[in-house]
Formats: structure tokens, sequence, C-alpha cells
């Protein structure tokens, strides 16, 4: 069905832009923040998408696209870093209104530790498999930066977070790859990857995804409190400029 990529990008975006307007999450008033975030790492993530689709590292089945692309990419792509960015952000900022509690402390660190020297070991060891080797690289360098360069206290929730939206990942994520389909919708190199798959999903895709989701949060939490403490100094302000 040549549709299919498109209804997959529509259907991941639809309940989340929807609640986006309830009286109790007001996700919309986030949007000044959000927008900007996709937009940056929308930007990048296509150009590391179109140079991986020139070299044959990965590539898209005619038989579920519409026809439409932008470069080398079917524009479903080029929407899909629109619309499951935007269900994953929402979906965090959700999951961290309603989860009081977050891991330990020590244990984030450990857990960041952990993730950036097994990424570095990853990408040197597997250097040889471009997208094995440029995924770790990528989760290495933006875990490392919130951790210990922007020093961000959200990550106990983000890895929470993360660790729950693998479920609508994996059928995301398991459809594209081919789950459930006569032939997948994104077909990937073996010569270019561990070839270690859940179900159809590459295993790199779990880390892929991460690295997707996270330079999303770090660019939009970093607006969103930029955005906050100008609101209140705009606020301490107010009476004397009215005094004035």
């Amino acid at each position: 069905m040549k549709n299919t990529y498109l209804l997959i990008d529509f259907f991941s975006i639809l309940v989340p832009f929807l609640f986006s307007f309830h009286p109790k999450l007001k996700f919309y008033k986030s949007w000044p923040a959000f927008f900007p975030a996709v937009l940056i790492t929308g930007l990048l993530f296509i150009g590391w998408d179109m140079y991986f689709t020139h070299l044959k590292i990965w590539g898209f089945n005619p038989a579920y696209l519409i026809g439409i692309n932008v470069g080398n990419l079917p524009i479903e792509e080029v929407l899909f870093f629109l619309c499951i960015p935007y269900s994953c952000v929402f979906s965090y900022v959700c999951l961290n209104m309603l989860i009081k509690k977050n891991i330990p402390k020590t244990l984030e660190s450990a857990i960041s530790i952990a993730l950036v020297a097994s990424s570095v070991f990853m990408a040197v060891f597997f250097r040889n498999l471009s997208y094995t080797a440029f995924t770790f690289t990528a989760l290495a360098i933006l875990v490392f930066v919130a951790r210990f360069v922007l020093q961000v206290n959200w990550l106990p929730g983000f890895y929470v977070s993360y660790l729950i939206l693998l479920l609508p990942f994996l059928i995301v994520n398991g459809l594209l790859t081919g789950t459930g389909l006569q032939q997948p919708v994104v077909w990937y190199n073996p010569a270019q990857m561990l070839n270690i798959r859940i179900l159809t999903i590459p295993v790199e895709d779990v880390f892929y995804g991460m690295d997707l989701i996270l330079l999303n949060v770090i660019i939009y939490s970093w607006i969103g409190d930029k955005q906050r403490r100008h609101n209140e100094l705009a606020k301490k302000m107010a009476p004397v400029i009215n005094l004035g």
C-alpha cells in the first residue's frame, strides 16, 4: 500500500498532538521550545539520513511510499523526524508529570558513565560498520555533553521515560523494518551493521532512537529553561517598570 509509511507517521503523532491541548497537560505551550529543538535535530539527522541513503547503508521500499522526495529521501522519512520526536518528547513530559520518584542520582551517574564507556568501545571496535560506529559515536557524545558538560538534572527521568517508550518504539520500528508486512518499508545493508535484530529491528535502531530523542530533549530543555528564566526576570522587573 503506497501510503503505509505516511500512515505510520500520521498515527504516531495523532494521539500526542490531540492530547497536547488537554487542560492538565497543555503541551502546546511548550511549542516555542519544542519546534526549534525538532528543527535543529531534524536537520542534523536528515543530513545523516541522506548521506547513509547515498551510500546505500539503508534505503526505502517504493511499494510503501507516495512518491514525493526531498533530495534522496521520501517525504515520509522527513516527516518521521517531526512525528516521532513530537510523540516521544510529549510522552517524556507526561511521564515526568506522572512519575513522582525517579531513579537515584548515583544510579543515573552509573548508567551515564556505562553508556559513554560502552558506546566508545562499540564505536571503536566496530569502526568498520558505518551504522554501528556512527550511532554509538553520537550516543557517547550526547550523553557525555548532557551529563558532564551541561550537567542537566533531568537524565534520571529521561532514562526511565526512554525505557518505557521502547514498547511503542518496537511497534513503530517493527512495522518500518517489516514486522507484519510482506517486505520492510526501510531496508538495511547487513554489511554495515552488527546484523543483530529484535524481531526485524536492527539493534542499532534502539540506540539511534536514543540519539534522536536525547538531542531533542537537550535542546528543548535548554530553550525551555532559558524562556522560563526570561519570564521570571520579566515578572520581577514588572513592578520596577510600572513604578518608573
